[in-house]
């Protein structure tokens, strides 16, 4: 085999290297964010001639980094209609602590990406695991990972689970001029890696993962409004104990009193029925007000909204303090017209953590109150220098859920998730389909799907190819593997065993494709030296090539749940390197047992 070694590489390769390096050290060691440190690294690149423009640059063309951003778009119109909030309310339920909701989560994410692209999974779930983090109390950090990994494991158990495996199987039919693999034989190592993968999760995951809230909850606004909604006519919620409804537990908020017809019920009791027409009246902080109002079967109280003109949908939530020049200070909100003088309406109230009893309408408004409002877009710029208000803002990603459009945004999901299984489109044009079809049904606005889409996520993609890209070029990613791997290569165990570590190794820094590529041939090379069987060494390249998990930045999944996580580079060293070690004994040493050597 001809292979080649440190000695005889350029400086290229080593201007790769250190780069590599440093941009991981950075990462380990800081807490800048990973998509400025890649971008940095890969300017070094470029510069320094070790890439030319077309090869430092081609990952912001790559169709995988394109159909991430489209799945935004896909998942935005899932929210925008609730649908979304199903996905939580049926398949994942109410669980009481982390491992009961991790058991929950776990399967139903295994059994999608077995037979999907894990990529939409992990994007369909992460909106659904936050929300529903923020109702049971948990940290979404105990869980996002999970997802991830949960994801990679059913990647693993099926031929057409992750496109890795699919570039394998093309390897090993172009190699040995026959059919590949069949559509189950890797899970035979694919389902015994999961129930480890998972038994991992359920026994570790609560305590070595970090309990940390995501960026954007560390400044929480800790003031509680009081918000009046009513049960529905139709609402799932009728006939359902307050408990049972999972409106008795939330994180930042409490039912505070049911008003049913002139009765008022107060301490409210958990097995308490919800019946129509009840008005529920809740405290809580701005999220938890925000997660409630979106809530299906729960809607503002008669009197409140139905006057104002336009869809729902089109309306935006504002916070409006108000000023001592107001003219409705001293008066009720219903007493000022609130409705007819701002062509808006009062939702809630927050007044320096006072508890405020009773309707909405009948609180007498103070200078400083704070008013959740609902209004269209021209509230804020007519009133934002307003003598009657000091301060007015908009509540980010805030809009009415638009229920009526829910049965198409889950048409249009499972169209493309059909779309992709039986290899009538690719991902990136299925994606391309899903998000227009999302914006010609009217279940997603441009504006909400512009803002959907986490742009640094995308940028240290692209630029993690980029990355690939000089490792592979300049002979570097071959002379590692080269070398470490005939370190072992009289025998086969040893062989088979630095084949997994080399391939995972490589995932983690480059991508996983290109890990499964570049050892291909050189694992086929080493049986063939050693006169032993090359499936073991498929099967590990395999799940070597998709055993991402100490790091972020190897596997897409990852970098998805950094951000929403509020993880640190760190955090996936410490629990992810135990789960690769799992990962890897069980497939080598179950491989040559399946197909021995």
């Amino acid at each position: 085999m001809e292979t080649i070694s440190f000695s005889v590489l350029g400086w290229q390769a080593w201007v790769s290297m250190a780069v590599t390096i440093t941009v991981l050290g950075v990462l380990i060691f800081t807490r800048l964010s990973a998509d400025l440190v890649f971008m940095a690294g890969l300017t070094v690149l470029l510069v320094s001639s070790v890439l030319d423009v077309n090869s430092a640059l081609q990952g912001f063309s790559a169709p995988g980094m394109i159909t991430v951003g489209l799945l935004y778009v896909v998942v935005a119109g899932l929210q925008e209609t609730g649908a979304l909030t199903w996905i939580s309310s049926k398949i994942l339920g109410h669980p009481e602590g982390i491992r009961s909701a991790q058991l929950r989560l776990l399967p139903p994410v295994i059994g999608l990406s077995a037979f999907l692209n894990n990529t939409p999974v992990v994007a369909m779930f992460i909106p659904v695991v936050t929300s529903w983090c923020r109702r049971l109390g948990i940290s979404p950090s105990k869980l996002l990972i999970p997802l991830s990994y949960a994801s990679i494991f059913g990647g693993i158990c099926t031929l057409i689970g992750t496109s890795t495996n699919l570039v394998v199987n093309t390897m090993v039919q172009e190699r040995f001029h026959n059919d590949g693999l069949g559509m189950f034989d890797i899970a035979k190592i694919g389902i015994p890696c999961a129930i480890v993968g998972i038994a991992y999760l359920v026994l570790f995951g609560k305590t070595r993962l970090p309990d940390r809230k995501p960026a954007g909850e560390i400044f929480e606004n800790p003031l509680e409004y009081t918000l009046e909604l009513e049960v529905a006519h139709n609402s799932s919620l009728i006939g359902h104990s307050i408990g049972k409804s999972g409106l008795r537990n939330l994180p930042g908020a409490f039912i505070a009193e049911i008003i049913r017809d002139e009765q008022v019920i107060s301490a409210v009791s958990p097995d308490q029925i919800i019946e129509k027409g009840d008005r529920l009246v809740f405290v809580g902080n701005i999220d938890s007000v925000r997660s409630l109002y979106e809530q299906q079967g729960l809607e503002p109280a008669p009197g409140q909204l139905f006057k104002l003109t336009g869809a729902r949908h089109q309306r935006i939530l504002v916070e409006a303090v108000v000023s001592h020049t107001c003219s409705l200070v001293g008066k009720t909100i219903r007493e000022g017209r609130f409705r007819n003088v701002y062509n808006a309406v009062v939702i809630a109230v927050a007044r320096n953590g006072e508890r405020l009893r009773g309707k909405i309408g009948d609180i007498r408004l103070r200078t400083g109150d704070l008013l959740l409002v609902e209004a269209h877009a021209g509230f804020i710029p007519r009133q934002k220098d307003s003598r009657d208000f000091y301060l007015v803002s908009g509540i980010e990603n805030a809009s009415p859920r638009r229920y009526d459009r829910a049965p198409f945004a889950a048409l249009i999901l499972l169209s493309m998730v059909s779309a992709v299984a039986f290899n009538l489109l690719d991902m990136l044009n299925a994606a391309l389909l899903a998000a227009g079809a999302m914006f010609a049904c009217k279940c997603s606005s441009p504006a909400q799907a512009r803002r959907s889409i986490e742009w640094d996520v995308l940028i240290v993609i692209a630029a993690a190819l980029g990355f690939g890209a000089a490792l592979e070029q300049t002979k570097a990613a071959e002379a590692i593997a080269v070398g470490v791997i005939n370190l072992v290569h009289d025998d086969p165990w040893l062989a088979l065993g630095m084949v997994y570590v080399v391939t995972t190794f490589f995932t983690e820094i480059i991508t996983n494709n290109a890990a499964a590529a570049l050892v291909f041939p050189i694992a086929m090379s080493t049986a063939v030296r050693l006169d032993v069987n090359p499936m073991p060494f498929v099967m590990c390249i395999m799940v070597g090539a998709s055993a991402s998990f100490a790091t972020p930045i190897g596997y897409q999944t990852n970098m998805m749940v950094y951000g929403p996580g509020g993880y640190r580079f760190g955090d996936y060293l410490k629990f992810g390197i135990p789960l690769n070690l799992a990962i890897g004994l069980v497939a080598v040493v179950l491989s040559p047992l399946i197909w021995p050597f």
